[in-house]
C-alpha cells in the first residue's frame, strides 16, 4: 500500500494531483465526466474584480507538443465567483479549492483576495502575478521582484488564509522573484506559469493569435519547468506547487523529485478531460515501481 497523500501549509490533500486554474474552469463542466472528488484539489479560473470578456479571437494555436493561448483571463468577476460559482461548485465538489486570483493593481488584489479570503470552501489562495495575456496587470508585476514583495505584502495583511504566489517564467532569474515572494510573506510558490510564444500563419502572413502573443504550454515546457521548479525549491523554505507540461504520472513524480510537495495539470486538461483522472489512477503503479511508498519522502530528493 503506498502513501499519496501530501500536505500544504497544513491542508492535508489526498494526492498531490491538482488541475491548473484557466483549465478546469469552476468544475461543472468536468463533473459530468468523472467524481472530480478524486483530485487533491483543483485551482479555479482566473478571478479579476470586474467581469472580463477576455482577448479577442483567435485566441488558439497550436504547435507540436503544446499549445498557444491568449484567452486573456475571461471571468464573471470576484463578486459572481463569490455569489454564484462557490454555491454551485459545493454541490458537485466537497473539498476545499485553490482561489486563482488576479488583478490590474496592488489595490485590486488587495479587494479580490481580502474578499475570497472569507470563504470557507477556499483552502488556499492562488496570486497570479505571471498572466501573460492581459496588460497592465499580470505578468507586469510578476518580473520585478520589488512589485512582487509589494503585492504579496499587500495580500498577506489582507488574509488569513495561505497565500501562493503563481510565478512567470519570462523573467532573467526565478530565483530572485521567489526569494522576494517569499520575503513579501508568501505561504508557497506556484510555478510555472506559460512561456510567451506565438505563430505566423503562413498563408496569411499574420500572426494567427489576434493578440500577437500568448501563452505557451503543454508537453514541450515540461523541462524548462522541471529546472525552475529545482532551481526555486532548493532557494527558498516555503513549499512550492510545481506545473508546466505536467502529463501523466511519471511527470508527477519528477516534479516532486524536483522539490514540489504538489503538482498543477494544465493544458493536458484542453486534450483529455480525463487526464488528472488517469493521472491518478495511475500514480500507485508508478510509485510501487519505483520503489516509493509515500510521495514526502521524494520531495526535494533529486
Amino acid at each position: 500500500m503506498v502513501n499519496t497523500k501530501v500536505t500544504l501549509s497544513g491542508w492535508q490533500l489526498d494526492n498531490p494531483v491538482i488541475p491548473a486554474s484557466g483549465t478546469f474552469n469552476f468544475g461543472k463542466e468536468f463533473a459530468e465526466f468523472y467524481d472530480i472528488n478524486i483530485l487533491g484539489t483543483f485551482s479555479f479560473k482566473g478571478t479579476t474584480k470586474e467581469p472580463k470578456f477576455g482577448n479577442p479571437t483567435p485566441r488558439i494555436a497550436e504547435t507540436p507538443m503544446g499549445m498557444i493561448n491568449s484567452v486573456g483571463l475571461q471571468n464573471p468577476g470576484i463578486h459572481a465567483v463569490i455569489e454564484h460559482e462557490l454555491p454551485e461548485l459545493k454541490k458537485i465538489f466537497n473539498k476545499k479549492v485553490i482561489a486563482n486570483i488576479s488583478g490590474y493593481s496592488i489595490e485590486e488584489y488587495v479587494y479580490n483576495c481580502q474578499l475570497i479570503d472569507k470563504e470557507d470552501q477556499v483552502g488556499i489562495i492562488e496570486v497570479n502575478v505571471s498572466c501573460p495575456n492581459v496588460h497592465g496587470g499580470g505578468m507586469a508585476f510578476g518580473t520585478d521582484p520589488k512589485n512582487v514583495y509589494e503585492v504579496t505584502k499587500a495580500v498577506k495583511a489582507v488574509t488569513t488564509k495561505p497565500v501562493y504566489i503563481k510565478l512567470s517564467p519570462n523573467v532573467t532569474d526565478i530565483v530572485e522573484i521567489a526569494k522576494a515572494a517569499e520575503a513579501g510573506g508568501a505561504d508557497g510558490i506556484s510555478m510555472i506559469n506559460t512561456l510567451l510564444g506565438m505563430r505566423i500563419d503562413l498563408k496569411t502572413k499574420k500572426p494567427i493569435i489576434a493578440n500577437k502573443m500568448g501563452g505557451f504550454s503543454g508537453p514541450a515546457i515540461f523541462p524548462v519547468a522541471l529546472r525552475m521548479v529545482y532551481q526555486v525549491a532548493h532557494a527558498v523554505n516555503i513549499p512550492v506547487i510545481g506545473m508546466g507540461g505536467v502529463s501523466s504520472a511519471e511527470d508527477v513524480i519528477e516534479m516532486m523529485m524536483a522539490g514540489a510537495t504538489a503538482v498543477q495539470v494544465g493544458a493536458a486538461n484542453l486534450v483529455n478531460p480525463y487526464a488528472c483522472k488517469e493521472i491518478i489512477e495511475d500514480l500507485p503503479r508508478v510509485m510501487e515501481k519505483y520503489g516509493i511508498k509515500d510521495l514526502n519522502d521524494i520531495i526535494g530528493i533529486a
